[in-house]
């Protein structure tokens, strides 16, 4: 079987997205009884939302899918993965030519930290936000964009 595109991890049909009751051990580990485990699209839709000059931290594309699916909250290890699908089928796109890109450079990680897995590691989504007026700067081993609080956009 052909391995799939990365605008076909996109759109997969798996059922998602979907709400997790959680129940025994694992609410009392962590407190919350709801989560959703996102669909990729969503992610990838909120991430095309932000604007030029503003960014996104994953945490708040969590905060936005809990909210939008009335749970407490988003499943962490998924979303980060969408936002890694969503980038690299936008490189996938323009590489066919197809427009409409995804900014996925606009997505950190939390604290405001450059993710590394996406097209071109960090440096290449240091050179695009720094394109976009953003500072960064190197923390031990991690890159940070500087102040990204107050180029948080409002979704």
């Amino acid at each position: 079987m052909p391995r799939k595109t990365w605008n076909e991890k996109l759109h997969p049909d798996n059922g998602l997205p979907k709400v997790v009751h959680r129940e025994g051990k694992r609410l009392k580990k962590l407190g919350q009884d709801t989560m959703v485990v996102p669909a990729p699209a969503e992610v990838d839709e909120i991430m095309r939302s932000v604007a030029k000059g503003k960014l996104v931290t994953t945490d708040v594309i969590r905060t936005l899918l809990a909210k939008r699916h009335g749970t407490a909250s988003a499943c962490p290890l998924t979303t980060g993965m969408f936002t890694i699908i969503a980038a690299f089928a936008s490189e996938e796109r323009a590489t066919e030519g197809k427009g409409n890109p995804t900014p996925y450079w606009r997505t950190l990680k939390s604290g405001g930290e450059l993710n590394d897995k996406y097209p071109g590691g960090s440096s290449n989504q240091r050179s695009l936000l720094e394109s976009e007026g953003h500072r960064v700067t190197q923390r031990g081993k991690k890159f940070i964009v500087e102040n990204y609080e107050s180029a948080l956009a409002v979704l």
